[in-house]
């Protein structure tokens, strides 16, 4: 369909073929994104005390210390605690020193759960 003088009559037909290509290059690339894409794994699961000793690198009675203390995230649904390596690794992170920079909606998320409203008139 390449002519070396295109028309005016010619241009619906050239745009048309323009535009199949044009979707069709879209369609490829969404693809080629999609299965280069890193897939994230899912860090919030259920750990022991001993695993999370061993992930974090401390001593069991140090880290039943630091849970009794209320210092290390964790949750104690019986007699045992469980604790979610995501929160662990927060944990590390707002602890240190330099601390790496959130993210926009875990800044929003800690100014809004640090602050508390007035209350409006209605609710009085």
């Amino acid at each position: 369909m390449i002519k070396e003088n295109l028309t005016f009559n010619d241009l619906p037909q050239v745009v048309a073929q323009l535009r199949d290509e044009v979707m069709g290059m879209k369609q490829m690339l969404g693809a080629l994104q999609r299965v280069n894409e890193p897939r994230k794994q899912n860090t919030h699961r259920p750990m022991s005390v001993e695993e999370a000793s061993e992930y974090l690198r401390i001593p069991i009675n140090t880290l039943y210390m630091k849970l009794a203390n209320g210092v290390i995230p964790a949750t104690k649904p019986g007699k045992r605690y469980v604790l979610y390596r995501d929160e662990l690794d927060k944990w590390l992170e707002s602890n240190r020193k330099n601390p790496v920079p959130l993210t926009d909606e875990e800044q929003n998320a800690a100014i809004l759960g640090s602050h508390r409203r007035k209350p409006n008139k209605i609710d009085w």
